[in-house]
């Protein structure tokens, strides 16, 4: 089915629209990534080293079974939205998002920094996940943790893949603390530009607020993103018995996200981690450090089904989704592409994503002759001998 006005038939062609339909800055901002972007683009072109197997021509199954289960669900592809922070590409925003990935028959990741409240994206989507940083004191958190539980969320993931490298070679946009007069001023020669995404806004009610209602207390405003980002910086980083500490407070699945190593892997599972995730932040951590998908196969290898492992980064085809789960993982998580699709189209446009790695995971299962995505296995790829150079074993 070739591209129409509703319908995109790849990645590509969501991330093309929404260059077309998003301010300059609202775009480069969903581009980001840490210093030079080495990391960031070694995420897409890893896929791009490894190969398939030659594909089999007759005895091919007539079906294949797409579904799996991840963190406690039943989802219908082994695809799942990875939390993202302040998505000001579309007034829908997290609910957008949610609702496209209910209707894709999957789960959506919320991030703590996410600009609609939590109640808000259970309501659309009951297979939420809740995110948090480590920000703030333990009590702090915890609240966080226990408004998620209340409204729904079925399961917690800790997000620990970020060292606060972001400084751009290429120039970062800068993102506005409020959208004042003083901002509107500045922004608006890009605002004119693009005079369909300021309208949709505005039929919707406002510009984007740039504030985070799900890192407020009981009782409080919502702080902007900006106050919750500085209350993230100053707060030192977890040790292990803290992670251990924060599992013991949520007696449901529980998911490390922003394991490169294998020791980490087996000490997140030692803290009680039900599921870990292989992520650097979608490039935005340490910059020139491995492909999540080099690290894959060391950290499946570690965990030894003692826990999910997931991977985060670079997925733009189904066939990297397929690639992913030979290797080792249960299912990935996609950030910029469902992004893409919120931005090009709307709720419609994130199914349509998850609807286009649909179909590229049942093609790439046809051709290997494999009935399920539970029978793929590392025979399936052929990988490069220096792909994983320098890694851990």
């Amino acid at each position: 089915m070739a591209s129409t006005r509703e319908w995109f038939e790849t990645v590509a062609e969501a991330q093309r629209r929404a260059k077309k339909r998003l301010p300059r800055s609202v775009y480069l901002a969903l581009l980001a990534g840490s210093e030079s972007g080495a990391t960031l683009h070694d995420n897409v072109d890893a896929f791009g080293e490894l190969r398939f197997a030659p594909p089999r021509i007759a005895g091919l199954p007539a079906t294949r079974e797409l579904a799996t289960s991840v963190l406690g669900q039943e989802i219908s592809m082994p695809v799942i939205a990875s939390p993202t922070g302040v998505q000001a590409v579309h007034p829908d925003g997290e609910v957008g998002v949610a609702r496209g990935a209910a209707e894709a028959g999957t789960a959506a990741g919320l991030s703590s920094f996410a600009s609609m409240p939590v109640e808000d994206v259970v309501t659309a989507n009951p297979k939420t996940f809740f995110q948090v940083y480590w920000c703030g004191d333990r009590d702090r958190i915890l609240a966080r943790a226990e408004r998620a539980r209340t409204a729904g969320a079925k399961a917690l993931i800790v997000t620990l893949d970020w060292c606060f490298a972001n400084g751009r070679d290429w120039g970062s946009p800068a993102i506005p603390e409020r959208m004042d007069l003083r901002t509107l001023l500045r922004l608006a020669p890009e605002g004119m530009t693009r005079p369909g995404y300021v309208l949709e806004f505005l039929r919707h009610g406002g510009l984007p607020v740039l504030t985070v209602p799900n890192m407020a207390a009981q009782g409080e405003p919502a702080p902007s993103f900006f106050a919750a980002y500085g209350e993230w910086m100053q707060t030192p980083p977890p040790a292990w018995s803290d992670i251990a500490w924060l599992r013991e407070q949520w007696d449901g699945p529980f998911l490390v996200k922003g394991v490169m190593r294998p020791d980490d892997a087996r000490r997140a599972v030692d803290a009680g981690a039900t599921a870990v995730s292989v992520s650097n932040h979608g490039g935005n951590n340490l910059d020139g450090t491995p492909a999540t998908i080099r690290a894959l196969p060391a950290v499946a290898d570690a965990v030894g089904g003692q826990a999910e492992v997931l991977l985060d980064g670079g997925i733009r085809r189904g066939g990297d989704v397929v690639k992913a789960l030979a290797l080792g993982a249960r299912a990935v998580m996609i950030g910029r592409a469902y992004l893409w699709g919120l931005a090009a189209g709307g709720s419609a446009g994130v199914r349509n994503v998850f609807d286009v790695l649909r179909g590229g995971i049942d093609s790439a299962l046809l051709a290997l002759g494999r009935s399920s995505v539970h029978e793929l296995t590392a025979d399936d790829v052929i990988v490069p001998a220096e792909f994983a150079r320098g890694l851990q074993k």
